[in-house]
């Protein structure tokens, strides 16, 4: 039997009302060479009966033995695929017709990268809209930003199986709900990175998905892995760096007081630095990184001027010089604002109490 360019992996759960439109959209693709392995991961509902009405021989479905969660569905789906690249996707994301066809071209114009994903829609009521943390990325910027978040969607990549192959296991259990951004740094060893930046997949959020059910498992293993990268440059302070990163820049939670602001910053600062020093990014490159530094800073400071916790004066001596005082952006403003508000508020109330 021939093997087909591209295999795509899907787990898939109590998936009965989403993967119809999913697997249709994958049957829809203008790039026709491929197989599609779906793992049904022991399914209450109607998930397997809705895929065995399926006769398109591209599709190969299997049944897990026992329900072990996407990770090992994901695994033993991996352990089949028998195509040159694979494309992750999860039951309930929406492919563009061109999607395979795009990513292809890609890795077989470039081969020096292990992996190209793509920028994405949102479907959030049944209405699609564009995804506001899709913005231009180079591979130098997507090095950058592992470094301190998740800036790829799973279910937009496509990778070489052959890089897939030196990564034993496939994906880390011990990871479980981050074990895509796990991949990526893992993968990066064996291949650069690189994202289009037109939009080839459509990414549903609806409650059950598995980053409103998990967030807080998703921060922790996220946490993990970042100390795990951070090791060659925080030695015994890795965990204890990952933690504060992935707590207060890729969780989002305020920072409880000035001191652990200063941590944070420092940590950035660090990162951006040794950064700067091994790479040699392009001008280009150069911006975006400094825009995502930006933008993250900011994204650290604004809720703790919002809350009070700290004050502008002591927000600004920590600012590094190559982030701007953010008079572009209302919250620069609205966010000390706001505290001063909350603060006022909570003062009257006092009294009233007293």
């Amino acid at each position: 039997m021939t093997s087909p360019v591209v295999s795509v992996i899907m787990p898939a759960y109590n998936g009965a009302g989403l993967i119809g439109e999913t697997i249709q959209s994958v049957l829809a693709q203008s790039f026709e060479d491929f197989e599609l392995v779906i793992v049904d991961d022991c399914s209450t509902d109607t998930t397997w009966d809705v895929l065995q009405g399926y006769r398109d021989p591209r599709i190969r479905c299997l049944r897990a033995p026992v329900n072990g969660g996407p990770v090992q569905a994901r695994n033993l789906a991996f352990s089949q695929a028998r195509g040159r690249y694979i494309v992750g996707l999860d039951q309930d994301d929406l492919c563009t017709p061109d999607r395979f066809a795009q990513q292809v071209a890609f890795l077989d114009a470039h081969p020096d990268f292990a992996l190209v994903a793509s920028a994405c829609r949102l479907l959030r009521d049944g209405r699609e809209q564009d995804w506001s943390g899709m913005r231009l990325f180079t591979p130098d910027a997507i090095d950058w930003l592992l470094m301190l978040c998740n800036p790829l969607a799973w279910s937009s990549v496509m990778f070489r199986a052959e890089a897939a192959r030196r990564l034993v296991p496939f994906e880390r259990q011990e990871v479980l709900y981050a074990e895509d951004f796990d991949f990526y740094h893992r993968i990066r060893k064996h291949g650069r990175i690189a994202r289009i930046d037109t939009p080839l997949l459509v990414y549903r959020c609806h409650p059950e998905g598995a980053s409103k059910k998990y967030e807080d498992a998703m921060c922790a293993s996220a946490a993990r892995v970042l100390g795990d990268h951070y090791g060659a440059i925080f030695g015994e302070r890795a965990q204890a760096c990952g933690a504060l990163v992935g707590k207060h820049l890729m969780h989002g939670l305020p920072v409880p007081d000035l001191s652990t602001l200063r941590q944070v910053a420092d940590i950035m600062a660090t990162l951006h630095r040794q950064f700067l020093q091994r790479c040699t990014p392009d001008a280009a490159s150069r911006r975006i990184i400094d825009r995502e530094y930006a933008r993250l800073w900011w994204t650290l400071v604004r809720p703790a001027l919002r809350w009070r916790i700290v004050s502008l004066r002591d927000v600004l001596p920590l600012r590094p010089a190559c982030v701007p005082l953010a008079l572009t952006q209302p919250d620069w403003l609205v966010s000390p604002l706001v505290g001063i508000v909350r603060g006022v508020m909570r003062k009257a109330m006092a009294s009233e109490l007293a």
